[in-house]
């Protein structure tokens, strides 16, 4: 009943603005009908008596992560391309956690540009992330048609990698981070840094063969 009090209370109010700022006596059938209506949707859809909750986002964000973009920008050539507006595009809806409106903003961008690498390679990450971190089928056949079109470029094998090393699959990720590398300029700032993964990454399926070994 408060919702209702707090109603007719808004009503009264309502009324003496009216009154006190001399409305033309000609618009109260309009002022009296808007009132008429606010009410009369109130009492069809309102629930005064629901508890309060605080609101919760319909999606997850997803943290995009300041290293990988970097790491990307020097593979791909930095944002000063024809394909960096949709990159940057992609990156705030997936910020939002909104993984499909990622993927059409790519879609668009690949409509547009069909022969570009890059966005292709980022249509199997967002694809990947789209499907709950895991190497669907049309994220492989995403991250495929980029090495078809740049055999030679080191970024598709290394985000194809990084797909499935988010996926869990650490294995299959090895032989992907090695093609990047070797495919790398050498000494170059992001040849090191794939170097260095890498590393961690052999690191890391050393220890857990080992404790498969001892188990």
């Amino acid at each position: 009943m408060i919702g209702y009090t707090f109603l007719a209370l808004l009503g009264l109010l309502a009324f003496a603005a009216l009154l006190l700022f001399r409305l033309p006596k000609s618009l109260w059938s309009f002022a009296g009908a808007a009132l008429f209506l606010g009410a009369a949707g109130y009492a069809w859809q309102g629930r005064p008596a629901l508890p309060a909750h605080p609101a919760t986002p319909a999606t997850e964000p997803i943290a995009v992560e300041p290293e990988v973009i970097a790491l990307r920008d020097r593979l791909m050539g930095g944002r000063y391309t024809a394909d960096a507006a949709y990159l940057v595009a992609s990156d705030a809806m997936l910020r939002t956690g909104d993984t499909a409106a990622a993927t059409q903003v790519v879609l668009g961008g690949i409509r547009a540009m069909p022969g570009s690498f890059i966005l292709w390679t980022q249509l199997g990450t967002n694809l990947a992330l789209h499907d709950g971190d895991q190497m669907s089928p049309p994220a492989l056949a995403a991250f495929r048609q980029a090495m078809r079109l740049a055999p030679k470029h080191p970024a598709p094998p290394y985000f194809m990698g990084l797909a499935y090393l988010r996926a869990g699959n650490l294995a299959a990720a090895r032989p992907l981070w090695r093609r990047a590398l070797a495919l790398s300029a050498p000494g170059s700032d992001y040849a090191k840094e794939i170097a260095r993964q890498l590393l961690l990454l052999d690191r890391v399926l050393a220890m857990a063969a080992r404790g498969a070994q001892a188990r």
